[in-house]
């Protein structure tokens, strides 16, 4: 029998893969990427990593401007950041339900474990969550099924249900215990994954929303680059230290301006949207204070549009600049 899992990477997707191996599935695991994702840390695909050393095939798909729109208008709301939980499984799992029909498989399967996360994961948000995504009945959730109502897989014998897990609530010591007992190892750390539970981040993603109407994956891997200033509707991103300086350089599309202080060590900054006298010149402030010159006067140098050009601003104080989320 062929099933699609989703896989992360972690602890518990790659347990649920194994677990579903195991009882002699064929596997298909799916990867879901986007820029708020953090799991791959320090360049490594974890879920890549455990599906070679599974020998399960991975599909990945990424999470596009679509999915902007369910961060920006959840049906089911936010949880303490600007995490939409609720609509996120919704919206992969109906995108992993029209793979699983193209490939012939029977079910899916999660690494999903009842109780674990306040959001998403207690009984009533997983019967919704089916129900919302076409897959009632559908969902095998490996670690859990025992707590749960038999699917379609367990009452059609396709997997025994007996080999599966009743793992519940928020402590891992289970997880850990049966993936030692097979041998399951490397798996990263599970918190940190979104950066949409973050505060500070969910802080600039609100006010991204609130000042314009169509928002770009552009702009939102902008978002994690540097200090971010207010002028009128238009937006100042000033990079903290050389890394993002060099992001900075290479991030920006058409319609943004790159501004650098001449003769001094500074940062690189971008300026989005409107590209007026008034804007310019505050993104050239912005510039000039976060330099080490010690000039009265600075020259900045501006290149906007395929056109190069330089303002000169009086230096001034730091503490005369107040970034709107840091």
């Amino acid at each position: 029998m062929k099933a699609v899992g989703l896989l992360s990477g972690g602890l518990d997707s790659t347990l649920a893969v194994r677990l579903m191996v195991e009882q002699g599935v064929e596997v298909i695991a799916v990867k879901f990427t986007s820029p708020f994702c953090q799991c791959d840390s320090g360049g490594c695909c974890h879920a890549a990593e455990q599906a070679r050393r599974m020998g399960v095939p991975l599909k990945t798909f990424a999470k596009g401007d679509d999915y902007i729109e369910v961060v920006r208008h959840p049906r089911h709301g936010w949880g303490s950041g600007m995490n939409p939980c609720i609509d996120c499984r919704i919206f992969m799992l109906r995108k992993t339900k029209v793979y699983m029909e193209e490939v012939g498989a029977a079910f899916i399967f999660t690494g999903e474990v009842l109780g674990q996360r306040p959001m998403s994961q207690h009984r009533r948000a997983l019967d919704l969550i089916e129900r919302e995504a076409g897959l009632e009945g559908r969902i095998l959730r490996p670690l859990s099924a025992r707590h749960l109502p038999p699917t379609e897989a367990e009452s059609k014998g396709w997997v025994d249900r007996e080999r599966l897990l009743a793992i519940e609530g928020r402590s891992r010591k289970s997880q850990i215990s049966k993936a030692q007992e097979l041998g399951i190892k490397d798996y990263p750390c599970p918190a940190g994954g979104c950066l949409l539970t973050d505060q500070r981040f969910a802080a600039k993603l609100r006010d991204l929303f609130a000042h314009q109407d169509h928002v770009t994956m552009h702009d939102i891997r902008l978002l994690k680059i540097g200090r971010h200033f207010r002028s009128g509707r238009s937006k100042v991103i000033c990079g903290r230290n050389e890394d993002e300086n060099e992001a900075l350089r290479r991030q920006p599309c058409d319609r943004d301006s790159v501004l650098e202080v001449v003769g001094y060590v500074g940062p690189t900054v971008v300026l989005q949207g409107e590209s007026t006298a008034v804007t310019l010149q505050f993104a050239a402030t912005v510039a000039a204070a976060y330099s080490d010159a010690d000039a009265a006067e600075v020259a900045v140098k501006c290149r906007s549009l395929g056109a190069e050009g330089e303002i000169r601003v009086a230096r001034p104080d730091r503490s005369s600049l107040q970034p709107h989320a840091v």
